[in-house]
């Protein structure tokens, strides 16, 4: 029973995480935590669960990252300069949780989400970074309503926020996406299925830098990961498939309440955990 129900969390996880771009990390590690608790997994350390939940993410972004291709929503060339700052930032992060006090990190963590679900509820009075098309990158996107957005960032300020998001993806397994997906509506003002797609896009190479990490650690139980990844390569096509058939102010909505509920958790534990 337990097996399966390992199967379904990585179906759950990796629908919601591929449809709103947060990599399914805040479902895994909190479920596996839980499972933890259990005398037939009581070896789960947070240790544990944070590198089994990148491991599985590499399955969930590889999956969605193929999907999302088809619809033409994942910016390349913005991905990979993230990837500059967000891969080496993922690789410190992984051998930081080894040494973190894990309890007044999450009070910290969660606060700042919730900080971000609510200026997302003011976004649309924001104005975005400046930043010099000649020195920077600048783009255009029709979605499939016929809308156009036109968003742009500087480089370096890119690469600086994605090294702190992977910093905070690999000491977490959250996929980093729980931070990207809103700095790149809020920075940058990405198109919000196109944040989802590139995050997905990013949260592959960066979940491989940081498991090749925490495998190195022993941080990964092959067994949990194995009843996971087929969950996580279904789900994902369920996240993308969702994902093209909502509107941008409904995965903004979806977004903002995750980010809620993960905040609260998250301070919960840093206070009572």
């Amino acid at each position: 029973m337990e097996w399966l129900l390992l199967v379904l969390i990585g179906v759950a996880a990796s629908s919601l995480g591929s449809l709103i771009g947060l990599g399914g990390g805040i479902v895994v590690v909190p479920s596996l935590l839980y499972l933890g608790t259990l005398t037939s997994f009581d070896y789960i350390t947070p240790q544990v669960a944070v590198g089994t939940s990148l491991f599985t993410m590499i399955f969930t972004g590889l999956s969605s990252t193929l999907a999302y291709v088809k619809y033409k929503t994942v910016d390349y060339k913005s991905g990979l300069i993230f990837l500059i700052g967000s891969g080496p930032g993922s690789i410190l992060g992984a051998w930081v949780t080894e040494i973190l006090n894990l309890k007044s990190f999450n009070l910290f963590f969660g606060f700042f989400m919730i900080f971000v679900s609510l200026i997302l509820l003011f976004k649309d009075k924001l104005k975005p970074m400046p930043y010099q098309k000649e020195k920077g990158i600048s783009r255009n996107f029709t979605d499939n309503t016929g809308s156009t957005f036109e968003y742009g960032f500087n480089t370096l300020a890119a690469i600086l926020i994605s090294f702190i998001v992977g910093f905070l993806s690999g000491i977490l397994g959250v996929g980093g996406g729980s931070l990207m997906v809103p700095a790149m509506i809020l920075f940058f003002f990405f198109p919000p299925h196109v944040a989802v797609a590139t995050s997905m896009f990013m949260i592959l190479p960066t979940s491989i830098l940081s498991s090749i990490t925490h495998i190195w650690l022993g941080n990964v139980d092959w067994l949990l990961a194995l009843a996971l990844v087929p969950g996580a390569w279904i789900g994902a096509k369920v996240g993308v498939y969702l994902n093209t058939k909502l509107k941008s102010k409904t995965i903004v909505l979806i977004l903002r309440t995750i980010l809620i509920v993960v905040g609260v958790r998250l301070m919960y534990q840093g206070i009572f955990g």
